[in-house]
């Protein structure tokens, strides 16, 4: 792992990313955006990222628009009740449908074992509860995509 991320960190920039989630969630959530903080990642999570007084949905459209990267975090959580990560995601969808194919600009990150979204079905998953689930998402998060973890 060590190797893969000195590589990485002397190569251009990581992707900016924006965390969908669950509020039920907001524990693993916060650990993952600590961890892709620590590790140069630039994050837009709305505890972190909303100040008071701001239009929490003016706010949340402008970074999804302005990220390289929605990463939707699911867990058995996600697809239950209503919440404005349903908003989320599908105003990530409406983007992606925009970009050229081959870009990386929704990643689904299972936090356990869960379903995806019908919506995501077509997209291949990260683990994050799986070893070297980690590495994989930075892998998917550098720009270029091209350095080997093996």
């Amino acid at each position: 792992m060590k190797n893969f991320l000195e590589k990485l960190f002397s190569q251009k920039r990581l992707h900016k990313a924006f965390l969908c989630y669950c509020h039920a969630d907001r524990d693993p959530v916060h650990a993952l955006y600590s961890r892709l903080q620590s590790d140069g990642v630039q994050v837009w999570r709305d505890r972190e990222s909303l100040l008071p007084g701001q239009n929490w949905e003016h706010e949340i459209r402008k970074a999804i628009l302005g990220s390289d990267v929605i990463l939707v975090c699911l867990s058995k959580n996600f697809g239950g009740q209503t919440g404005y990560r349903h908003e989320e995601l599908k105003l990530a969808l409406t983007k992606a449908d925009v970009l050229p194919v081959e870009d990386i600009s929704i990643i689904p990150v299972r936090l356990e074992e869960c379903d995806l979204p019908e919506s995501l079905q077509h997209l291949h998953r990260v683990d994050l509860f799986k070893r070297g689930g980690y590495a994989e998402l930075l892998r998917a998060l550098w720009k270029d995509n091209d350095l080997n973890c093996a």
